[in-house]
């Protein structure tokens, strides 16, 4: 992903932004460890990333709650991150870095452009 965090990613809230640029970090990190099979680290490195994706999208949903946002269909969208990070995770964890490069590539993929749209969408 190799994205930086800018002024024009931010949201005006602190601690989502916070979350944001967190996410971005650890998700380049992943991919990373992806495309270079080091399995010792990713297992470790995945489960704190759905720790954060948790924790984040429970606060997205508690600030939408408090200004009467309508988050249906955010919360839809966070249940279908997390099942398709789970089912990637497991994937991932089970092939123990004996993954192809086409599926290093989806991986990082699906984690890169699932970061983008969801911060990115979040500010136009």
């Amino acid at each position: 992903m190799d994205t930086a965090w800018t002024n024009e990613l931010s949201i005006g809230n602190a601690v989502i932004d916070s979350e944001h640029q967190n996410l971005i970090v650890m998700i380049d990190r992943i991919e990373s460890m992806i495309k270079a099979r080091d399995v010792s680290s990713l297992s470790q490195e995945l489960e704190q990333l759905e720790h954060s994706l948790c924790a984040h999208f429970v606060n997205e949903e508690r600030l939408a709650e408090a200004v009467n946002f309508p988050f249906d269909k955010n919360k839809q969208e966070h249940l279908f991150v997390l099942k398709e990070f789970q089912r990637m995770k497991d994937e991932l964890l089970a092939k123990k870095g004996a993954w192809t490069d086409s599926a290093a590539k989806d991986y990082s993929n699906f984690l890169s452009n699932w970061l983008s749209g969801h911060v990115i969408r979040r500010i136009c």
